[in-house]
């Protein structure tokens, strides 16, 4: 045989064979994109859930992974930019992405969502906590592992008229997101069911990345009676510059929020705040009430080498905990068969809470959190564990 011909026919059968294994790799692998904040504003909400993710899909392999396949996470980078979400989305399902977890918020995530809806494919939020995450909003392959605003909120107000005995509120409101608005209007709304019309003093907004609320603070302070507590629905940086303007000012209520001020990152830019609570996922600073809450941070400390930056982790690995039981119940990963076998959790027990869906509802509102408060410049004082017991009509 000609020498040529013979080295000719070698290399390119190890060629086939090099690409039949990687082929064979391929097949064994399944791809879970994620298109989410790995910079800008957005991205201390997102890096723990990622982080979190990394975990449970690392726990899932050693096991054998699902249906015989192991899974592995790629990314791309939103940059904290709405309008190039449905980029990143495409950029992960163009690499051959089978389920798409996105963003945690409806604003920042809604357009990747909408891509991986539209194509076909399960989308994801860790914790975008407005109710139109879902078949209203997005489309039937949108889901959320959020405890959503509305029952955020409920939990608050609660907390507020009976454990502290609180009987007047104002509502101080960024309308930079709509999860700040829906978290203001259910608060509002059971806050008036349980203390009265006449208990809500007063309501303002802003808004903006460094928003000036020099009105919204004269208009507190001449109130005829002042507001034993503030509701501050905002997140960083525009509420630290609204929280330090009115401590600057004098405005020294309780201050009560969402989620969104989980974590203690933003705290050097309100030195020494006091009277600041919070109700969020868990707690990031060791001392969580619930084993299994513990367990999940000892386990994210020895991968990661420190804590979550908030504790949204927690519903990052609750994400890859529903998908995956999603599949093997399904025993496939055809959407049309994962979002059924979704649909189909009914206090399902995962590390974010006891998880329903239905084929109207793709997020949860009365989940247990834990309700946090930032005292003399340091946050993680845990004041209780809350649940909204009473959602209003």
């Amino acid at each position: 045989m000609n020498r040529a011909l013979s080295i000719t026919r070698s290399l390119t059968a190890g060629a086939l064979g090099i690409a039949l294994f990687g082929a064979s790799a391929q097949a064994e692998e399944v791809i879970i994109g994620a298109a989410i904040a790995q910079s800008g504003v957005v991205a201390p909400y997102d890096e723990g859930p990622a982080q979190a993710m990394e975990v449970a899909v690392e726990e899932i392999n050693a096991k054998g992974g699902v249906l015989g396949k192991q899974l592995k996470i790629i990314y791309a980078d939103t940059k904290s930019d709405i309008a190039y979400g449905g980029t990143a989305a495409q950029e992960v399902i163009d690499k051959g992405a089978q389920m798409v977890v996105v963003t945690c918020d409806y604003d920042f995530g809604s357009s990747a969502a909408s891509v991986a809806d539209s194509t076909g494919l399960i989308a994801f939020s860790t914790c975008a906590g407005d109710p139109k995450f879902g078949p209203s909003g997005i489309g039937p392959n949108a889901f959320t592992m959020a405890t959503g605003a509305p029952g955020q909120a409920v939990a608050m107000a609660e907390w507020a008229y009976n454990v502290k005995g609180w009987r007047s509120g104002y509502v101080l409101m960024d309308t930079t997101i709509a999860f700040d608005a829906t978290w203001a209007d259910f608060f509002k709304k059971r806050w008036t069911e349980l203390a009265g019309a006449e208990a809500l003093l007063g309501e303002d907004t802003f808004g903006g990345e460094d928003p000036q609320i020099a009105s919204q603070i004269t208009r507190i302070k001449s109130l005829p009676k002042q507001p034993d507590f503030i509701v501050l629905a905002s997140f960083p940086p525009a509420g630290v510059s609204a929280t330090r303007q009115l401590r600057a000012a004098g405005v020294n209520q309780p201050l009560l929020g969402s989620e969104s001020w989980d974590g203690d990152y933003w705290l050097e830019g309100v030195p020494n705040l006091t009277e600041f609570y919070f109700v969020t996922y868990g707690s990031i600073f060791g001392n969580d009430p619930r084993p299994e809450v513990a367990d999940f941070m000892a386990k994210f400390q020895k991968k990661w080498g420190k804590p979550p930056v908030t504790s949204h982790a927690i519903t990052g690995y609750s994400v890859i905990e529903a998908w995956t039981r999603a599949v093997t119940k399904a025993g496939t990963f055809d959407t049309d068969k994962v979002r059924d076998a979704l649909q189909s959790f009914n206090n399902e027990a995962l590390l974010a809470g006891p998880t329903t869906f239905t084929t109207d509802q793709h997020i949860n509102m009365q989940r247990d959190l834990l309700l946090i408060e930032v005292k003399a410049g340091k946050s993680g004082n845990i004041i209780q564990v809350v649940r909204a017991e009473k959602m209003p009509n």
